[in-house]
């Protein structure tokens, strides 16, 4: 054979590996599995089970503007968005966001490091023995996964969803909702990150046995309807989510829990939004940490924005389009340092204060920074010190006249 006619088929088998890696990097997830290697190496794919042909590509993922909506949000100030959304390339590199953790949740590395998980099924036909490629099936793995999904979904659980701990959920590039029936539970876990998720009409469920890992189902109470129950918990980071109605609480971190951020998220339509520390004589609560930060808190909300007991809360750069009854409330000696927000009180009425204190038992409340509009007010009360809200400081504050722009952009987004 001559040298042209080897070069000449060199090039032809180059034109048809090019238009070959353009179709493979079109083609929808087609496996549960996809191993997680460094970005410069070509991942292959180990396929678990090929019974997937129903998955199609969503608009938002074959869209050639998702990448500009992407990049819509960066250079806001919000660091969290600044960390991934200014990288064109964040796709290729989903488990880079575990990096971008703020707050007392900083530390919350989910699945970081394991396999990508991809959900192609949204059923939730057996919560003893759930399907594979089911989002049940993958939350209760013990081992380390990054959940992703091969489609928009609309997932109507039928028990509460028990989380198994080094699990990240990431719903960036589809639009998945969790709604209509149960959801969410932490208990007992660490190293949990939710992300870009709807989660509403969320119901009470059980009793009933579930699955909690693979080597254990249990019975189960009923639940009480919460739309994430963080339950003697740690290094839980929940963003860019969204909430509403659910049948108790939107988010509650309870018992024990410890390290938690609740950030970027978008919330309405509710009465009682975010507990944190579920009963005064709860002593084990007096080591927690929560960070609430770069939330929207939108319109129809009444109170707990967010109820705090006990612990050391970080009430930060969020935005507050009113509230039915007060915004940030507590009894039992919390620690409360509300900084850089903006608070627009409701119109009329007598509602115009921003706390509801419960009781007067020691609270340390602090406003340092914040913009108060429409008669809206905060009430100090204990330390007065600043350096004694040194232990509630869990990042830097950005000033409260950037907070329209950082929240712009709170709860899932359409990339």
């Amino acid at each position: 054979m001559g040298g042209s006619q080897v070069w000449q088929r060199l090039l032809a088998f180059l034109v048809v590996a090019a238009l070959l890696h353009s179709c493979v990097a079109l083609r929808p997830l087609s496996s549960f599995w996809q191993s997680e290697l460094p970005e410069e190496k070509s991942a292959p794919v180990a396929v678990v089970d090929n019974d997937v042909d129903d998955a199609e590509p969503s608009t938002a993922e074959t869209s050639g503007n998702h990448t500009r909506r992407a990049l819509a949000g960066c250079g806001t100030g919000n660091p969290v968005d600044d960390c991934w959304r200014c990288d064109s390339e964040w796709e290729s590199n989903r488990q880079g966001l575990a990096d971008c953790a703020i707050g007392f949740g900083k530390n919350a590395v989910g699945g970081k490091n394991g396999k990508i998980y991809v959900v192609t099924d949204d059923t939730d036909n057996d919560v003893v023995d759930p399907a594979p490629g089911t989002l049940r099936w993958g939350v209760i793995q013990e081992e380390p996964l990054w959940i992703v999904f091969s489609r928009n979904m609309n997932i109507k659980l039928k028990r509460e969803l028990i989380m198994n701990s080094y699990k990240t959920i990431d719903g960036r590039g589809q639009n998945v909702h969790i709604a209509g029936g149960a959801c969410l539970t932490m208990q007992f876990v660490n190293n949990i990150i939710v992300h870009n998720v709807h989660i509403h009409d969320c119901k009470a469920a059980g009793p009933g046995d579930v699955r909690s890992s693979p080597s254990h189902a249990g019975h189960r109470g009923k639940t009480d309807g919460d739309g994430i129950n963080v339950f003697g918990s740690r290094d839980i980071w929940i963003d860019h989510c969204y909430f509403s109605s659910c049948t108790d609480g939107l988010v509650d971190v309870i018992e024990g829990s410890n390290a938690v951020t609740i950030s970027n998220s978008y919330f309405e339509n509710h009465d009682k939004v975010m507990l944190l520390g579920a009963h005064d004589g709860d002593k084990e609560d007096r080591n927690m940490h929560v960070t609430v930060a770069f939330n929207h808190f939108g319109q129809n909300l009444v109170e707990r924005m967010p109820r705090c007991r006990n612990g050391v809360f970080h009430v930060v750069n969020n935005n507050y389009e009113g509230w039915g009854m007060y915004a940030i409330g507590g009894s039992s000696q919390p620690t409360v340092l509300s900084e850089g927000n903006r608070f627009i009180a409701p119109n009329g009425g007598n509602m115009k204060e921003v706390t509801k204190k419960l009781d007067d038992s020691g609270d340390n409340w602090r406003s340092s920074g914040d913009i108060f509009l429409n008669g809206a007010f905060f009430t100090a009360s204990g330390a007065s010190r600043s350096n004694f809200y040194a232990k509630a400081t869990s990042f830097t504050a950005r000033p409260a006249v950037m907070v329209p722009a950082m929240t712009n952009d709170a709860g899932p987004l359409r990339i």
